[in-house]
């Protein structure tokens, strides 16, 4: 009986402990600024930057994030182009949402700045001002667009495959 208590006891306390720690860890990462998870959990599940959008991913200093296939996602990416330098949408015959687009962007200097796969029809891009080249693959079919990003506000980039 006595055993029991103890075991019962030594129980709470765990879960005690547990959720003590689970609320400092979330404490902790919204007094951090920390935006997003790794960037090896691609799914905008569980992911602190709230409101459906997918994870912030970066490579070198610059960071994007792409998604867009399932309406919150969507609805998301398109609220939070207005704070993102690059935008990009990636659509086919009828209007047709793409995904898996593969993205490569040079800089004028021809130095790569981006490489990535796009994981559905949006692409937002955290560029510093100055003027790129957009490279687009979707399937065997290419595009290539240039844009230049303004030291205040934002360009769009819209690519359209007619794939049959």
């Amino acid at each position: 009986m006595k055993t029991q208590r103890n075991q019962r006891r030594i129980v709470a306390a765990a879960v005690c402990a547990a959720l003590t720690l689970g609320l400092a860890g979330g404490a902790y990462a919204q007094a951090s600024d920390v935006t997003g998870g790794t960037t090896t959990d691609e799914s905008s599940a569980g992911n602190a930057n709230g409101g459906g959008l997918p994870q912030i991913q970066h490579q070198g200093d610059v960071s994007f994030v792409s998604g867009g296939v399932g309406l919150d996602e969507s609805k998301a990416l398109q609220q939070a182009q207005s704070q993102w330098p690059l935008s990009m949408r990636f659509t086919g015959p009828g209007s047709d949402f793409l995904a898996d687009v593969h993205v490569r962007i040079v800089d004028a200097h021809d130095g790569n700045v981006l490489t990535a796969t796009s994981r559905g029809p949006y692409m937002l891009v955290r560029l510093r001002p100055g003027r790129y080249t957009v490279h687009a693959q979707y399937k065997d079919n290419d595009q290539t667009k240039a844009v230049t990003i303004p030291a205040k506000g934002t360009a769009k980039a819209a690519f359209y495959w007619n794939t049959q």
